[in-house]
């Protein structure tokens, strides 16, 4: 995606608020004609609103009266009052039925923001579901971020959250764009591209994933038109051409299908449909099509009584027409993950003409053009729309999720964005419940669409009962069976091909979790060492303590004891500085340092090694590093740097990076050590000089694999007679370095082989 984020919430860049018209703008009515104009827009609203009793009526009519008042003296780039924008939202908003509440919500949508009135001020009047409608449309123009992408970027996930909670703020939002768009002409040329490129790369794919095809369809024709004019003007009349010229196979193709329907008894209503500008546009595009070569323009919708009829319909088109092999699709037994259903096929017509047909029942339809808005339609038309109300709640409840997981608003955009690609994968568990999934989804999105525990504890998977990689892209039809454990957890590697937002915000969350407790559990150890340093056992313990620890925490501005050890484990507060506020404290309630310990610590200081030290193993995650500019394995001897807000970093106690920080900032160095057993292996630099021959880098690898050393990375410095290799290899401890070059060393072609040690500085 682009810059999908210029002027995200701009709610209408068709609106000039100057008294006096800009540049380029038309001249503004004048009092008598204004309100003309006024009126007449807010007469053709109340024809549509028939739907609406008495009461509620009047109550539209006051937020009216309310926004023409507050919008008194703002003009559109048209010429025309401002009142008028949100009077033809609230409009198109009656087109889909909505209630008052999102009504009044409609025609109040800019007054926050451009009026200086208040949520109080909404909430007093109109009441708190109306002000929370309109708050969750307003830009956060009060609040101060760093750039003007911050801005948007928490701006577009105020309204998304807005949306998760309440979605007939989408729908107000998506009735604002839609008329912005219609009025853009109005707007200076220069700033078409943005508003257009914006509209088409965010609202038309949400309007897409919530099922509002209607206003999916227009939103792209629109962004089209703005963004390559002069192209939407050369296809517009190739289609009218085309249109001129087919008008009469269609015609024929509409009969015949009339009538076969009469001779098989089944009632159903036919109407014809053109592909877009833009459908045909981008399918030029992406395939590399002359117009000419666009054989799928024209269509039928086929609406019928039942589900049952939708299959016989379909057959009895198979019957009068030749179908196209492989251009059948079942979206009622599989619907589409926005709630669509139709039957999908195509058939060959007079003059070998293809015709796409889409065959659904009135539910269906009322659900393809309007999508989540059809619970408001189902309620208008028959009793049981409740059935509509849950339509794609599972997609709005996840921004929710991801919300409690991902604070930061760019992060939350990140997530979100993966999710509005109308493409789908539909697989099986193994219990044969058909699961839908974004195109490209892995086996671990599939383990986290089951269940978050299910996808943390993932460590294999069977696709149609044969063993596969987790990055595994699923297939239409698969059957997938995810193998866990328990005392798995989710690895970093899996953000690198994870498909669903669900998964990423999980697994991300995940890492961040866990990256918080060892960073705690370091940190008590860091402590714990600095206190015995003070001649203090062990920490005080929380409950015994509690006064104690609270005092402690006002001193350093810390809310809770974890989160004090976390800055600790993460450098970002010192040990000994803290070891030395808590040794305070304990003496003012009694407790004196231990004079023996005190001597023996004191004593160790001066060793190599202070009894005290961390020790380290390498199975340690988050919060400690072992530096690449040196590279220690155990044997080595270590020095650990405290980093601000890195961890522990772990260094050879020759590395000169290692001493320049430690001339610097020697508080922030412990002890450290290796504990007796590591747990896993460790990167080291072997560099070998070779003489050049074939064969021979096949050979040291042979030799490295054969010492049981892996082999990370390789580079080489061809000269004319030899060839320097440099090996980043996993080893176990300094022996097996040893024993690794040594074995080296008896290769045939070896000249020298040596361990890259830092140097002292």
């Amino acid at each position: 995606m682009a810059s999908f984020f210029s002027a995200a919430l701009t709610s209408d860049p068709a609106a000039s608020r100057p008294a006096t018209p800009g540049p380029g703008e038309a001249e503004h009515l004048d009092a008598a004609e204004a309100a003309r104009v006024t009126q007449a827009s807010f007469a053709a609203l109340l024809d549509k609103l028939d739907y609406l009793d008495e009461a509620q009526t009047e109550q539209v009519q006051h937020a009216f009266r309310y926004a023409e008042q507050a919008h008194q003296g703002q003009w559109r780039s048209s010429g025309e009052p401002y009142i008028t924008h949100p009077i033809a939202v609230t409009a198109l908003c009656a087109v889909w039925k909505l209630d008052v509440q999102a009504l009044m919500a409609a025609l109040l949508h800019d007054a926050m923001e451009d009026c200086g009135i208040t949520k109080a001020d909404l909430a007093e009047r109109f009441g708190a579901p109306v002000a929370e409608l309109v708050d969750g449309l307003t830009k956060l123009d009060k609040l101060q971020f760093n750039t003007r992408e911050e801005n948007q970027a928490e701006s577009f996930r105020k309204m998304l959250l807005a949306m998760a909670r309440d979605v007939r703020v989408i729908l107000i939002k998506l009735a604002d764009r839609t008329h912005n768009m219609r009025t853009l002409s109005d707007m200076p040329r220069s700033k078409w591209r943005r508003i257009s490129s914006e509209t088409l790369e965010v609202y038309a794919p949400i309007a897409h994933r919530l099922g509002l095809n209607q206003t999916y369809r227009e939103l792209q024709d629109l962004s089209f038109r703005h963004l390559h004019p002069w192209r939407y003007e050369t296809l517009s009349k190739a289609v009218a051409r085309s249109r001129n010229r087919s008008r009469e196979a269609v015609q024929k193709m509409q009969g015949e299908v009339d009538a076969a329907f009469v001779r098989a008894g089944l009632p159903a209503r036919v109407s014809g449909r053109e592909k877009t500008l833009y459908a045909i546009y981008q399918k030029m595009t992406e395939q590399h099509l002359s117009f000419a070569q666009v054989s799928d323009l024209y269509g039928f919708r086929v609406v019928v009584r039942s589900v049952l009829d939708c299959y016989t319909a379909l057959g009895v088109l198979h019957q009068a027409f030749k179908p196209v092999p492989g251009k059948f699709k079942d979206h009622i037994a599989i619907a589409k993950l926005n709630g669509y259903q139709s039957l999908h096929t195509t058939l060959v017509g007079p003059a070998g003409l293809n015709v796409d047909f889409q065959l659904r029942t009135e539910e269906m339809h009322i659900v393809a053009e309007a999508g989540v808005a059809a619970h408001w339609l189902y309620k208008a038309r028959r009793a049981e729309g409740e059935n509509a109300e849950r339509m794609d709640t599972q997609w709005l409840q996840s921004l929710l999720d991801i919300q409690n997981e991902t604070r930061d608003a760019a992060e939350f955009w990140d997530h979100v964005k993966v999710d509005l690609f109308p493409d789908a994968v539909y697989v099986f568990t193994p219990r044969s419940q058909i699961m839908a999934l974004p195109n490209g989804a892995t086996v671990v999105d599939f383990a986290y669409a089951i269940h978050s525990d299910v996808g943390d504890r993932t460590v294999g998977a069977r696709v149609n009962n044969e063993q596969v990689p987790l990055r595994t892209e699923l297939k239409n039809g698969d059957v997938v069976e995810v193998v866990t454990t328990q005392g798995a957890r989710p690895n970093p590697a899996w953000l690198g091909f994870v498909r669903t937002a669900r998964a990423r915000s999980k697994i991300r969350h995940y890492l961040k979790s866990m990256a918080q407790t060892e960073s705690a559990g370091l940190g008590e150890k860091l402590l714990a060492q600095a206190l015995r340093a003070e001649g203090i056992e062990q920490l005080p313990d929380i409950q015994a303590h509690a006064a104690l620890w609270d005092r402690l925490l006002r001193s350093t501005g810390s809310r809770t004891q974890a989160e004090l050890l976390t800055d600790i484990g993460l450098g970002r507060r010192i040990a000994g500085i803290i070891a030395k506020r808590l040794v305070g404290l304990l003496a003012e309630s009694g407790q004196r340092p231990d004079a023996v310990l005190l001597s023996r610590e004191r004593y160790a200081a001066h060793e190599s090694v202070s009894q005290g030290a961390i020790t380290l193993d390498g199975s340690e995650s988050a919060p400690v590093q072992y530096a690449s500019c040196c590279r220690p394995v155990p044997g080595d001897a270590i020095v650990g740097y405290l980093g601000k807000g890195e961890g522990l970093v772990v260094h050879h106690a020759r590395c000169g990076v290692a001493q320049r920080l430690q001339r610097k900032d020697a508080e922030r160095f412990i002890a450290v050590d290796w504990a007796d057993e590591p747990a896993r292996l460790f990167e080291t630099g072997v560099n070998v000089t070779v003489n050049n021959g074939k064969g021979v880098l096949a050979r040291i690898a042979s030799e490295l694999a054969s010492s049981e050393a892996d082999i990370v990375r390789v580079d080489m410095d061809d000269a004319m007679a030899t060839t320097e290799l440099r090996f980043v290899i996993a080893v176990r401890d300094l022996a097996h370095v040893e024993a690794v070059l040594r074995n080296l060393r008896r290769t045939s072609s070896v000249l020298r082989a040596w361990r890259v040690l830092p140097q002292v500085d």
